[in-house]
């Protein structure tokens, strides 16, 4: 694998992880190995998607925790100092 492909996949990493030093860092580095911008600009849209699609999938399980917990605590009866069972 040469240079400028890993910084592509450093680029599009770092989009994805959120870190902001890091896609500063790996677009100095693909734009030093030669990369053109085109190819950057591409490499941050997959970047975001697979952050995207993350994101979504992080939401969907917060609702369903979410819904688990509120059955969980529907079922619970408080004791006579008004604290839950559990």
């Amino acid at each position: 694998m040469n240079e400028q492909l890993k910084e592509l996949i450093a680029v599009g990493a770092s989009v994805a992880a959120n870190c902001q030093p890091c896609i500063r860092y790996h677009i100095g580095k693909a734009r030093e190995h030669g990369v053109d911008s085109a190819d950057i600009k591409e490499a941050i849209k997959v970047g975001q998607t697979v952050r995207a699609g993350a994101a979504a999938n992080m939401d969907s399980l917060i609702q369903e925790l979410d819904s688990e917990t509120k059955s969980a605590f529907s079922a619970c009866k408080p004791d006579m100092s008004n604290k839950c069972c559990c």
